[in-house]
């Protein structure tokens, strides 16, 4: 029995393999799916146990000019992301509806085959979000929807452009993702920027109903293949996977928009977690605000610390 499925493992891997898209094979973490799965893994045993216990005992970093520096540097990889993405055919060519898969050796398809590639491994990047969350030893940002998000999209992504990684169909999402990105990256380079820049942030309370709307336009342009007469799209099981996507993510984000900005649980208790011997961490469940909202501008203020009844705890 083992050895049968063990048969059937090595012959998926072969079939797969022989299906990767040639374009992309020479490219880094493109040669097999074990080396990014081993790094997903790896990230997600590091926030979940690894980086808590480590900084059991430790003071939070700063990680202040790092931060800075590393948000606008995301702001200037994915805004040339959106730039590839618009050149290689979504500013140029495509239709925006039953956009093929371009299996050429044209320029515009390399282009595209490239862009494609970066936004794949901007994936990788962003993992440094949550791994300075737990060098800041900021525990309620680590949720289970951050982690699950992080870790999902560069190993979906991958299969992705190992069997399609020129097409409109199956990159729409990603070009929506990236200006998202730019914008949140943005928010983020500014807020770490320090005080005397938060009279520019007064969009803050607009960045989850971005997120919404991201999954709204993807989940509207993939469902345009359910509706028309013919789109013979070479791999239709990625249609149904990105609906599935943007379905899931638009639900998930939705419940989030809810207990933060409806129920008013924004901010979360103050108790600094002890990593278990078992690594899992203890979870954190919001503050509920009696009068329904959020505190924003008030009398609770956090000095690298956590409020408790009104008063600053620093570390």
């Amino acid at each position: 029995m083992l050895e049968e499925v063990f048969s059937s493992v090595s012959r998926f891997y072969d079939y797969l393999l022989e299906r990767t898209d040639a374009r992309v094979r020479e490219y880094p973490l493109m040669q097999s799916p074990i080396q990014m799965t081993l790094i997903l893994l790896g990230y997600v045993f590091f926030v979940l146990c690894v980086g808590p216990r480590y900084m059991a005992n430790r003071k939070p970093f700063s990680l202040k000019t790092t931060m800075i520096a590393y948000n606008f540097f995301m702001v200037a990889f994915n805004s040339y992301i959106v730039y590839e993405f618009l050149m290689s055919g979504w500013g140029t060519t495509y239709t925006w509806r039953c956009d093929l898969c371009d299996t050429s050796n044209s320029p515009q398809a390399l282009r595209m085959v490239r862009g494609a590639w970066l936004f794949y491994f901007s994936k990788y990047v962003e993992l440094l979000d949550t791994v300075f969350f737990v060098l800041r030893k900021k525990h309620s940002q680590v949720t289970f929807l951050h982690i699950f998000h992080h870790s999902i999209l560069p190993w979906t992504w991958w299969w992705g452009i190992t069997l399609t990684p020129v097409g409109g169909m199956s990159s729409f999402h990603a070009l929506v993702n990236a200006c998202v990105h730019v914008i949140m990256y943005t928010y983020y380079g500014l807020a770490a920027a320090g005080p005397r820049f938060q009279k520019y942030l007064w969009w803050k309370k607009y960045m989850t109903a971005i997120q919404l709307i991201q999954f709204v336009l993807v989940t509207v342009h993939i469902s345009q293949y359910y509706f028309m007469e013919k789109c013979e799209f070479q791999v239709p099981l990625f249609i149904h996977l990105i609906l599935i996507y943007g379905t899931f993510f638009f639900i998930l984000f939705s419940n989030f928009w809810i207990q933060a900005y409806v129920k008013g649980k924004r901010l979360p208790v103050s108790n600094e977690d002890k990593p278990k011997q078992n690594c899992i961490t203890t979870v954190i469940e919001p503050v509920v605000v009696t009068n329904g909202k959020h505190l924003e501008n008030g009398n609770v203020h956090y000095t690298n610390g956590f409020a408790h009844n009104g008063k600053v705890k620093e570390i």
